[in-house]
């Protein structure tokens, strides 16, 4: 089983004025397992394909991620963000399975 070390990236909800909220993301460092390595590619209408990480990484988890793992969005894995498509608590562990490319904008 290989280690992970890395980013971990959380939406949380900030009001910036009454009644307006934005989404802020918060950037964590943890650490765990990737329990599984699985990719494939989808493809549809579009010229290229894209590439879908089904990896599985097993984080340790704290207060702050047991408490916001409904915002948990991606994952920095091999350098590039990954999305997070669930999340599995397990305690004292939080199962994540990546998806996608994560888009920043």
């Amino acid at each position: 089983m290989a280690k992970y070390a890395g980013s971990v990236g959380y939406a949380t909800q900030v009001e910036v004025r009454p009644g307006s909220y934005k989404n802020i993301i918060v950037t964590k460092k943890m650490r765990g397992d990737v329990i599984r390595l699985a990719s494939n590619t989808e493809s549809g209408d579009k010229v290229n394909d894209d590439v879908v990480l089904n990896n599985r990484i097993s984080l340790v988890g704290d207060p702050f991620a047991y408490s916001n793992f409904m915002n948990l969005k991606f994952i920095e894995y091999l350098n590039v963000k990954w999305k997070v498509s669930s999340v599995e608590v397990q305690r004292p562990r939080l199962i994540c399975t990546l998806g996608g490319v994560w888009n920043d904008a």
